[in-house]
């Protein structure tokens, strides 16, 4: 078969084409709002960009003018500014309690009106199932796991050295729960 000339040919393709879109022209009218709609989001979100773009450019440019000061308001505080000589353990009166892994609010009274605690030599005066236990080195966790290893006696006797000593809330209300619930037997 012998080919058709060029501009035959382009004729018969244009032809086709058109046949094709038109029968393509219900569905495009149909679809051409979504169309429309996207490309205008689109549009949108590229202004916003350059506008980002712009607001950064202007905030670096004002920076390096104008260096920001340094200063901080006078009621943050952070772990850094706080001085040696200043308490690390708040008073008793309602704060929360930042030493110890088990922290918690102490609504007690505050430690003026408190009765002041014998202090305890830790070496001299410990109790024998202190040492036993390295009762200074268990987490609340590991002291629950031990209680019922443990008989009475030896428990008042680790409750005493507790309030003597570090009168952790949490560790208090452990021990004093466990001798209740062991005489209760």
């Amino acid at each position: 078969m012998a080919t058709a000339p060029y501009g035959v040919r382009l004729l018969v393709g244009a032809a086709v084409t058109a046949l094709e879109e038109t029968r393509k022209l219900p569905q495009t009218i149909l679809m051409y709002p979504m169309t429309v709609a996207s490309q205008v989001a689109h549009l949108v979100m590229k202004m916003q960009q350059d506008v980002a773009d712009l607001v950064i450019k202007g905030d670096e440019t004002l920076e390096s003018l104008f260096p920001p000061k340094d200063e901080q308001p006078e009621w943050a505080t952070f772990d850094e500014d706080i001085d040696e000589h200043q308490s690390a353990r708040p008073s008793v009166d309602g704060e929360r309690l930042t030493e110890g892994r088990f922290a918690l609010f102490t609504g007690g009274e505050p430690e003026e009106a408190a009765e002041p605690k014998p202090a305890m030599d830790i070496t001299a005066d410990a109790p024998g199932i202190v040492a036993e236990l390295d009762y200074e080195s268990l987490t609340l966790a590991q002291l629950r796991a031990r209680l019922t290893s443990l008989r009475v006696a030896d428990l008042e006797a680790l409750l005493d050295y507790e309030e003597a000593t570090k009168a952790r809330a949490p560790f208090q209300t452990l021990l004093a729960n466990r001798i209740t619930r062991a005489t209760a037997k």
